[in-house]
């Protein structure tokens, strides 16, 4: 759900075929049933209804909540049938070794920041499961590998590298440790020369966010309030707090009943951010997963005196969502008025919102980011779904800079500050492995060596962008990727993925571990729905809350368009979503369960009406609304797959996933899911729960899960639509 990150797609290995050549429209066959000696255990049903808001709602899984022994039980041996049925799957192992071949053809660049002369790169290398982070002297230096986050692990879990930040010098990293894709940080600290780590261990870290001092004294975090995570209000009062080298207790500087002027709610996350070369001190409140952020001003002095004096920048209602220091200066990201959003200024000795000037006005591309330099302010871009990057120069000059080729920039690898000169940033696309830049003072931008590049053939496969016409006249993009030649009779399988939430743009990734697919003649299609990003705030908001129904009615659009245009046909369609996704996918399921062969609902948000009692129920309410409230209840009920469920349907073929760890969506949304599904299909269509023990949502994963994972929706997906090359027998 929150922070949901893009799919981490990674290289892909020689293509084969021949390009520019039809094919001959393959065979359907009848999906045939794979038989398994054991049967999975049956979730029992206890009927439960209440009334809300003077509708009775019934919940006959609601029992399943508590994760209890009995759930553990049955939802074991669920998995272990799942397991049995996809590894039955003729094909399947074929595809997971070319799977396996082709994510470890490219080193994953996941991350970069330098720290005076040095230059820090989070990477996954070929030869490792899970990414590692790397120190060099220069851009041209070698590389020394300075943290392996599986030193960290157990005989039962994985240990993954969740977050990290280098001091201004690059003299100490801070960093976060969580075990089996759980999120659940440990905060530590290293010293990078010798790379000795102190004794400190801060549990509770998950977002802790840190922000170092300029002189490198110290840092701030955000810690959780001391509570179990698995508390409903885990994710609830948290503080930020100073952390200083030269030892001494950690200070609680900022958090509910803590700081006058600043007023906190449950779901309110304090962050305190300092910028090296000014005194400045900013405080960011995020109201849970809410774009839109609260900023309070200080100086650093004042603020280790203890003595604060917060000055308010802006509110939620100023619709800023981005912002960056520079000496004096603030700029603010804001789509108030502006759906592609606007840049404005403001200075310290004038720092509210209604002073602000407009440096930047609204056009067509959507400025997703702004970044501050040496020499000037950056705009992260997003025009017709491929990145831009403009530079605003101290005279006010704005100029567009011209990329090495078309594709995505993620906003969240970019790296500049103040005391140096230009932007480091990643360039992606659905066919090119990911390369990092660096956008010089001088206007230039460099492609460096700091993410290697495989000799992969890409040519036989080719993208297409198309606007489906939605129910309402609405023209929703769709992205395609498949190998040159294909014939658009409708025989093709055809996997198209939505998501819908947050304001998050599906962009182009590189393809790598989906080439194989590509290579059975299949075509993976994104529907770019409403409620993303992808086309500015009015089309986040066109799908978030009363109108979260666009959401699913356009991938149903998007569906009947492919189906139309003759790349697939109902009997070859899959669709599937991952987390917030799966209240896309689930409610395509349960409205239009004859539209698609095959529905797969990866770590899916199934039960929207009971997750605000999750321990990352609470900071979701800003997206999805409150049961707590009448409207709010109207809303979550309309969204909820789990719901409108009926009995005596002919469902689809369903996969539903889910890692034990999850701290963003709970298992028992899954298994709620799989079990009234199983209980209500008519269809002898099979209905599968896949469940990750040492996994979460996806985060910290291994390279090994991911290709396992990868495999079998590939292959549950050229099953259920009739491949011939994927049925038994």
């Amino acid at each position: 759900m929150p922070r949901l990150s893009r799919r981490a797609l990674l290289a892909a290995g020689t293509a084969l075929a021949l390009a520019g050549t039809a094919r001959a429209a393959r065979p359907y066959v009848t999906p045939r049933p794979i038989t398994v000696a054991n049967q999975p255990l049956p979730f029992p049903s206890r009927p439960f209804t209440e009334t809300l808001w003077g509708q009775h709602v019934s919940d006959p899984y609601r029992w399943m909540e508590a994760e209890d022994a009995q759930w553990r039980a049955c939802t074991a041996s669920q998995a272990a049938y799942a397991e049995a049925v996809l590894s039955h799957i003729p094909g399947r192992d074929s595809l997971a070794a070319a799977i396996a071949e082709n994510s470890n053809a490219l080193t994953l660049v996941a991350g970069l920041q330098t720290g005076g002369r040095l230059i820090f790169t989070e990477r996954r290398p070929p030869e490792a499961q899970t990414t590692r982070l790397y120190v060099r002297d220069g851009q041209n230096g070698a590389d020394r590998l300075l943290l392996d986050p599986m030193r960290f692990s157990t005989q039962s879990s994985h240990a993954a590298l969740d977050w990290w930040q280098a001091s201004p010098a690059g003299t100490h990293l801070v960093f976060g440790i969580s075990q089996g894709g759980s999120e659940h940080s440990v905060l530590r600290l290293m010293e990078v020369e010798s790379g000795q780590i102190a004794p400190l261990a801060l549990t509770r870290t998950d977002d802790a966010n840190p922000s170092w001092l300029p002189d490198g004294s110290g840092f701030f975090y955000t810690r959780n309030q001391d509570v179990p995570i698995e508390d409903p209000r885990y994710e609830e009062n948290s503080s930020a707090w100073l952390h200083l080298l030269n030892g001494g207790e950690d200070r609680r500087l900022l958090g509910p009943g803590l700081s006058a002027g600043i007023a906190l709610t449950p779901i309110d996350s304090p962050t305190l951010i300092a910028t090296p070369g000014s005194d400045l001190i900013i405080a960011q409140i995020n109201e849970g997963v809410r774009n839109e952020i609260a900023l309070y001003l200080t100086r650093l002095p004042a603020l280790l005196a203890g003595r604060p004096d917060w000055h308010p920048i802006c509110t939620q209602a100023d619709q800023v969502t981005d912002f960056a220091v520079r000496g004096d200066e603030i700029f603010l990201l804001t789509h108030k008025h502006a759906s592609h959003y606007r840049v404005v200024k403001l200075t310290a000795a004038a720092p509210h919102f209604a002073d602000a000037q407009e440096m930047v006005p609204t056009g067509r591309p959507v400025i997703r980011a702004i970044m501050a330099a040496k020499n000037g302010l950056y705009l992260i871009d997003r025009d017709a779904g491929l990145a831009g990057l403009r530079h605003l120069g101290d005279d006010g000059k704005l100029t567009a800079l011209a990329l090495p080729f078309p594709g995505a920039l993620d906003p969240d690898l970019a790296f500049s500050i103040p005391s140096q000169e230009g932007l480091w940033f990643p360039l992606e696309g659905w066919l090119r492995p990911c390369v990092f830049c660096h956008a010089g003072a001088d206007g230039q931008i460099t492609e460096t060596c700091l993410a290697p590049q495989p000799d992969i053939d890409v040519s036989a496969y080719t993208t297409e962008t198309l606007l489906a016409p939605a129910r309402d006249g609405v023209r929703v993009p769709l992205s395609l990727l498949y190998r040159k030649g294909l014939a658009r009779d409708g025989s093709a399988t055809l996997l198209m993925e939505a998501y819908g939430a947050y304001g998050i743009a599906l962009e182009p990734a590189f393809m790598g571990r989906w080439l194989p697919f590509l290579d059975q003649g299949a075509v993976f299609a994104v529907a770019h729905v409403r409620g993303g990003g992808e086309l500015g705030e009015d089309w986040h908001l066109a799908g978030m809350k009363a109108e979260k129904y666009h959401s699913w009615q356009d991938a149903e659009d998007c569906a009947l368009h492919l189906i139309d245009q003759g790349y697939c046909g109902h009997r070859t369609l899959g669709v599937v979503g991952g987390s917030a996704g799966g209240i896309t996918v689930g409610r395509l399921l349960t409205e239009r369960p004859e539209l698609a062969a095959v529905a797969i609902s990866m770590v899916g948000v199934s039960d929207p009406l009971r997750a605000e009692f999750s321990p990352n129920g609470p900071p979701n309410i800003p997206e999805f609304g409150s049961v707590k409230t009448e409207r709010g209840f109207h809303d979550l009920f309309a969204m909820d797959a789990y719901q409108h469920v009926h009995d005596g349907v002919d469902y689809p073929a369903v996969l539903l996933t889910t890692g034990l760890h999850d701290p963003r969506v709970s298992p028992w949304e899954a298994t709620k899911m799989a079990a009234r599904l199983q209980a209500a299909s008519a269809s002898k269509n099979p209905i599968l729960l896949r469940v990750e023990d040492d996994g979460g949502h996806g985060f910290g994963a291994t390279r090994a899960q991911r290709d396992a994972e990868t495999a079998d929706i590939m292959a549950f997906t050229l099953w259920r639509t009739g491949h011939p090359g994927f049925q038994p027998g």
